[in-house]
């Protein structure tokens, strides 16, 4: 399998789990600042990095899952930033889920791009590197939230909501495909 079909294949799994969510809960996550989404993801990313390091998960949930929640909780930041948040659900299912599809559109664009020029360096990665880069894309985005979003010369919130994302496919496609670190 390809890159590009090992990306559309993680994409799949993390896009059937949202909108299974979303016919749970709705679109909750709409009253949710992009604050509390940076949050949340840390919550995500810090999981993976303890379970890493202690070589234990007590609740009977893997990293796998903490990295689906990564990409959603990315995405869900992206239309936030986008939209704004709400007071209430207030987006239907296919609304929701065509803004899903935009930003997941542009992010593996973006990914495409890089992965071209870097000439797919992630694969010489280990899972636990894209655990510490993404906690690191977190800290960065919360000192440019802490600066009420302006830069001077870095990227944006977004661009590094994109790059959680993108390191989060990383590591599904490695866990998917049988190349998980032999320590984890």
């Amino acid at each position: 399998m390809d890159t590009i079909q090992q990306f559309e294949t993680v994409i799949t799994i993390c896009r059937d789990l949202f909108e299974k969510k979303l016919k749970d809960y709705g679109a909750s996550w709409r009253i949710m600042r992009p604050q509390s989404v940076t949050d949340q993801i840390y919550i995500k990313a810090n999981r993976i990095r303890s379970i890493q390091i202690k070589k234990e998960a007590l609740i009977d949930e893997g990293i796998r899952s903490e990295f689906i929640a990564i990409v959603n909780y990315g995405i869900i930041g992206l239309i936030q930033l986008a939209l704004g948040y709400s007071d209430s659900d207030d987006m239907t299912a296919d609304e929701v889920l065509e803004q899903y599809d935009k930003y997941m559109t542009i992010t593996k664009e973006l990914m495409y791009k890089k992965n071209h020029d870097y000439d797919e360096a992630w694969r010489s990665m280990r899972i636990s590197s894209y655990t510490d880069l993404i906690l690191m894309k977190i800290y960065r985005t919360k000192q440019i939230e802490n600066n009420c979003g302006k830069t001077i010369v870095s990227e944006g919130i977004d661009a590094n909501y994109m790059d959680m994302i993108n390191y989060s496919l990383f590591a599904l496609i490695k866990l998917e495909y049988g190349e998980e670190d032999l320590c984890k």
